[in-house]
């Protein structure tokens, strides 16, 4: 009886959904529809962007703060979304940018890769602030990499591809140059340390067929963080209590540790700036016979400069070398490569490469890309000796 009753509920079940099709059939055929329609015209709008990649060469001494990349980063904060009209009809998406510094056999390269409509911007903006360097529109160097005769498919390249995210809520600040005290311009340059110098000095070691790839992604976000900042802050001034709505917080009147004080002025500090949704890759790409698996631990390492104990850090996600359970060597293969597409395509924030972004602030993305001053010192890091300048304007010929 018992059987008979199971199966006369599915097929009850199943003749009810059947007969009611003409009502959800035509609102499941229209979500895909309208999910198909976006994913098209935005691809559609992305091929049509005009990209350029700068290469930025730097001068044998820049004793400058990382505090002026941020200046840089804040003129780039574009949160244009564009009309109804401009999304759903043409596609229209909000700009983003890749900074990347790259080490090809050892010769180290900073660049930004950008759209073409904003290379003026960008460009006013590095010169503005460090007018020793020069720009040059360079070629892309991932192209010689995904053609037929270094097809990584045949054995003559080995890769290995990584990305990073935060280890806490977004809100919580990484160990910034503020906190490396690269703010404080009177300091002698011999005494700075530098969280990037660990990242410049690995790139630099890199040998003959050997290259490492650093990319970060940033658009900047519409997400109101400054309230998940704020839900924070109350938690850990008011613990269990619910904060009463316009109640001002006096710091004198509570009980905190100076451990839970330095945090909350932390985070607080860090939703004050201006956000940028990231991604943060690297690919190490090598001769087969040259490739040496203790790079992914250097990367590692290299980014631990930024962690802090009790605020926020760096942790390696996504990576190449872990895929584990059933087809392990045909997943590896393809996740190589989609990981290896997803970076020559500087794609992150819609699909095909879609991936689950965090934000950093200004200061951060300064901290974690900017142009090292001389207390780098790796002869890997190719630094001009002087400005090539134009001849005056009223030159007599």
């Amino acid at each position: 009886m018992g059987t008979i009753s199971v199966q006369s509920f599915f097929y009850d079940f199943f003749s009810v959904v059947i007969g009611a099709a003409y009502l959800w059939f035509p609102a499941i055929t229209a979500y895909f529809a309208w999910k198909f329609w976006m994913y098209y015209i935005r691809l559609r709008y992305v091929s049509k962007i005009d990209w350029v990649l700068l290469e930025i060469k730097l001068p044998r001494e820049m004793p400058k703060s990382p505090q002026v990349m941020e200046i840089i980063l804040s003129a780039m904060h574009q949160t244009r979304s564009g009309v109804a009209i401009d999304k759903y009809w043409e596609g229209f998406l909000r700009v983003w940018y890749s900074l990347e510094i790259i080490s090809k056999e050892g010769s180290i390269h900073f660049y930004f890769y950008i759209p073409k409509y904003y290379r003026r911007l960008v460009e006013s903006q590095i010169y503005a602030h460090y007018p020793e360097v020069e720009i040059y529109e360079a070629a892309d160097y991932t192209k010689e990499f995904i053609s037929e005769d270094t097809d990584q498919s045949k054995g003559k390249w080995n890769i290995h591809s990584a990305e990073y995210k935060l280890s806490k809520e977004d809100a919580y600040p990484i160990k910034t140059y503020i906190d490396y005290k690269l703010d404080k311009l009177e300091t002698e340059e011999e005494m700075k340390n530098d969280p990037l110098a660990s990242l410049i000095e690995l790139m630099g070691t890199m040998k003959e067929g050997e290259n490492m790839w650093y990319q970060v992604l940033i658009r900047a976000t519409p997400t109101e963080w400054k309230s998940a900042g704020a839900k924070i802050v109350d938690k850990i001034m008011k613990r269990d209590k619910k904060k009463k709505e316009g109640e001002m917080i006096d710091f004198g009147s509570m009980i905190l540790s100076p451990g839970e004080r330095m945090i909350v002025e932390a985070v607080e500090r860090n939703v004050s700036k201006l956000g940028f949704d990231t991604c943060i890759r690297f690919v190490y790409v090598a001769k087969a016979d040259k490739y040496n698996h203790i790079v992914s631990n250097g990367i590692l390492g290299s980014m631990q400069q930024f962690n802090s104990l009790n605020l926020n850090g760096f942790k390696r996600t996504n990576s190449t070398s872990y895929v584990d359970y059933f087809f392990k060597n045909t997943r590896h293969g393809w996740k190589k490569k989609r990981m290896f597409d997803a970076y020559i395509n500087r794609s992150a924030f819609y699909k095909p490469y879609k991936r689950k972004t965090f934000i950093l602030n200004t200061e951060e993305l300064a901290t974690i890309y900017h142009f090292p001053g001389s207390v780098v010192r790796t002869p890997a890091l190719g630094r001009i000796e002087s400005k090539k300048v134009e001849p005056p304007a009223d030159l007599p010929f």
